[in-house]
């Protein structure tokens, strides 16, 4: 029975310019390799050390992407190692099998929101209606399933996250705040529920699962084993739970022990 590692991707195991400026060590900085190039410009690394963990970890385990990127956003990643047979992209919206999304899963999760939480339609009305023009660049809606904004940081007003989040859990959404982004998306639409169906399609008897963020909670907790690294949403609010490991590494080096984490995991099953 193999053994199936699910990870987040941003800000865990490969990291912007912006991330890289909040974390990178200035002592004995380490070699970066360019995993995402977007308009011709470099967009993405992650350490050569990572590179080659993520590469032996693909013949350890069935390492599965879980990302809250559309498919678009995602298929632009190339990381090291042999592709992956299975990803999750669009926070558990799509689950890709060789790269191609699942019909039927993603049909099954349309009508579980469509019964469960207000529509994007009325969030999206909500956020062009009281999102600041002083703080925010752009707002976009992923895939017809959920919709985040792009921020100045600096200028976003933390009361303004908090009132959001008030709204929109009383029409069974969820708020989260990553990097530049302000993600408003259903409470039905989880990583977790992907990766389970990942599981059982895999025969998988041991789940690995590492996240930063609050949307990555689920995931974790999901997991037989889990890792968050010392920076983050989760990390902001002192987030843990029984078999989740909070690592005290940030950044980069971050995602360097989180593949170590996966691959002794791996290995020791």
């Amino acid at each position: 029975m193999p053994v199936m590692v699910a990870s987040d991707l941003d800000r865990t195991l490969i990291y912007s310019a912006a991330a890289l400026a909040l974390t990178m060590p200035d002592a004995r900085a380490p070699r970066l390799l360019c995993v995402e190039v977007h308009e011709s410009r470099p967009l993405s690394y992650m350490t050569e050390t990572a590179a080659q963990l993520l590469a032996d970890l693909g013949d350890a385990a069935v390492f599965v992407p879980t990302t809250t990127r559309t498919r678009k956003q995602y298929q632009r990643i190339n990381l090291p190692g042999p592709p992956p047979p299975y990803a999750i992209c669009a926070n558990g919206g799509h689950l890709l099998v060789d790269g191609v999304s699942d019909p039927d899963w993603h049909a099954a999760v349309t009508a579980r929101l469509a019964d469960e939480c207000a529509p994007l339609a009325e969030v999206q009305a909500h956020l062009a209606a009281f999102a600041d023009p002083v703080w925010l660049r752009k707002q976009r809606i992923a895939e017809d399933l959920f919709a985040y904004l792009v921020v100045e940081r600096e200028l976003l007003p933390e009361e303004w996250v908090k009132e959001l989040a008030v709204w929109a859990e009383n029409r069974g959404w969820t708020v989260s705040l990553q990097g530049r982004k302000v993600y408003a998306v259903p409470k039905p639409l989880t990583k977790s529920a992907a990766v389970r169906e990942v599981a059982r399609r895999a025969g998988a008897e041991l789940t690995l699962a590492a996240g930063d963020s609050l949307l990555d909670a689920d995931l974790l907790l999901a997991a037989d084993r889990g890792w968050r690294p010392g920076h983050g949403e989760l990390a902001d609010a002192a987030w843990t739970a029984p078999r989740i490991t909070a690592l005290p590494e940030r950044g980069v080096l971050a995602g360097e022990r989180i593949l170590r984490e996966f691959l002794k995991g791996a290995r020791e099953k």
